[in-house]
């Protein structure tokens, strides 16, 4: 069984939903924080808008790659986007709706359609292969290594030759009786291994050759006696900055570990539904209040914490230099100060949540919004 993230509604309220409706009654302790004008030190422009069409009850995320973002939509669109100029490279329009995407390499692309398809494009666009996965897709394809790795959501990964479309082996945790309906990414660790976490808190480090784990690791245990208290599962992808992976869970941790051994490196206590980032110094978070953490990333130290943002439902982070960047319900882009966590900069786009993190392709910033719009931004 799965829990809906609901993206207009605090997860809270979702989860409450399996026990009984939720009330009509507004719970004031989940009442967003008001924005308040700030004077930007960081000032940031947008320099171009497109559009893939709306995500619909799915999540998509944009990928980078050089200087090209990479983009879809529930209707099925999928396009390559030139990040200086916000032009279309190719976009290709497939006949099926899509429930993920997207991943890609910068020469193939691959998304997910409905009843677990998996749609492979080429370098121009034209599809080349598809096939099906056991079950259904809401986490976006990992493309690479001369592979099309894809995950269902109850947490099975299947690889596929990249350019054949054999399946070439699947990877599987112990299922679990309840968990989160999240976009769970993967990372690759090199060209040895495939990094991803799974309902339950494990987080494993899976061999792309044959499928089989190097290692796993929980980051968390579930607790508590009801199935939505037990609720534990790794959420976002994980992150990779030289040896060091890191991963957060619901109602759990944030852990980061030796990406060789799966050996813990640090932990504390932590919950969220959106995942975190990682540079070489920070790594970052939003709790499930969407009030931001900062921590040391070499020993987890506490740098700091902001509320100005909570309850905003704030996305996955991404590290920009000086700035955490985080998106929000009403479509705002927020920039704190990595080493204050002080708000040092925002921007507006077309007031629709931003739940995917947002990427650098050359030195262009782009988010995309629940309604389908991407926006280039670059900060000065």
């Amino acid at each position: 069984m799965t829990l809906l993230k609901r993206y207009a509604l605090p997860l809270a309220c979702a989860m409450t939903a399996l026990l009984a409706a939720c009330s009509s009654a507004k719970d004031e302790r989940r009442v967003p924080t008001p924005l308040v004008e700030i004077k930007p030190v960081l000032e940031v422009g947008q320099v171009w808008k497109a559009s893939v069409g709306k995500a619909g009850r799915y999540l998509f995320m944009p990928v980078a790659v050089g200087d090209a973002v990479y983009a879809a939509g529930v209707n099925g669109t999928v396009a390559k986007i030139d990040a200086k100029t916000g032009q279309d490279v190719w976009r290709t329009k497939l006949k099926d709706d899509l429930s993920a995407g997207v991943g890609s390499d910068g020469t193939l692309t691959a998304v997910g359609g409905l009843k677990g398809s998996v749609y492979v494009l080429g370098p121009d666009g034209k599809q080349l292969w598809t096939a099906v996965a056991p079950g259904e897709l809401v986490s976006p394809p990992l493309v690479g290594n001369d592979l099309v790795i894809v995950r269902t959501i109850d947490g099975k990964v299947i690889a596929f030759n990249a350019q054949t479309g054999e399946q070439k082996w699947t990877f599987q945790v112990r299922a679990v009786p309840l968990n989160l309906r999240v976009a769970a990414g993967m990372t690759f660790a090199g060209n040895q291994a495939v990094l991803a976490g799974f309902p339950g808190g494990t987080f494993a480090a899976i061999n792309i050759q044959t499928g089989d784990a190097y290692w796993q690791a929980p980051v968390s245990f579930p607790k508590g006696v009801t199935e939505v208290e037990r609720i534990n599962d790794v959420t976002g992808a994980p992150s990779l900055v030289g040896a060091q992976t890191c991963a957060v869970t619901f109602q759990g941790r944030l852990g980061c570990f030796d990406a060789n051994s799966g050996r813990p490196v640090w932990e504390k206590a932590f919950s969220s539904d959106s995942g975190l980032a990682q540079d070489a110094q920070v790594v970052a978070a939003g709790d499930d209040w969407s009030v931001v953490n900062a921590f040391r990333a070499s020993d987890g130290t506490p740098l700091w914490k902001s509320d100005k943002l909570k309850n905003r439902q704030v996305s996955v982070p991404y590290i920009l230099g000086r700035a955490v960047v985080v998106g929000d319900f009403e479509g705002y882009v927020h920039f704190l100060e990595a080493s204050s966590g002080e708000l040092i900069g925002r921007a507006k786009t077309d007031g629709s949540a931003i739940t995917a993190a947002p990427v650098l392709a050359g030195d262009t910033l782009v988010v995309q919004t629940h309604d389908g719009d991407l926006y280039g931004f670059r900060p000065r």
